[in-house]
């Protein structure tokens, strides 16, 4: 158990410094748009998709900080390693290659097999697969 929590511990403490990291790359001055310090119109599209890029990244990052906490909390309330589909062990390597994870193996193969799955966009537009 000690084991587990020092490593999620880590992996959390790992991901908050990449998260600080993004958050002062993204402090630079310069509005863009109609007062941007840049000239180019591409200028203010490379800018833009790389701040898309970061907040994204951001947001992935936030979201696998809060599956770790919250395999903390399993950790501590005695139900980590736990599968919450069919409430087996997960496997040891499972859980050290993703220490939040919180379903074994087939029960996550099930549920993306059962998971809807988005059409291509011509497809809902009426335009025919091919």
């Amino acid at each position: 158990m000690d084991e587990a929590c020092h490593r999620i511990e880590k992996e959390l403490n790992s991901l908050m410094d990449r998260l600080r990291q993004i958050a002062v790359i993204e402090e630079f001055p310069g509005a863009v748009g109609k007062n941007s310090p840049f000239a180019d119109p591409t200028e203010q599209a490379q800018v833009n998709e790389g701040r898309e890029v970061s907040f994204a990244t951001w947001s992935r990052l936030v979201e696998r900080a809060n599956r770790l906490v919250e395999a903390l909390e399993r950790l501590r309330g005695g139900g980590y390693g736990i599968c919450e589909e069919c409430n087996e062990p997960i496997p040891p390597a499972r859980l050290k290659a993703m220490p939040e994870v919180i379903t074994c193996v087939r029960c996550q193969d099930r549920l993306e097999r059962t998971t809807p799955r988005l059409e291509p966009a011509g497809v809902l537009l009426g335009e025919s697969e091919e």
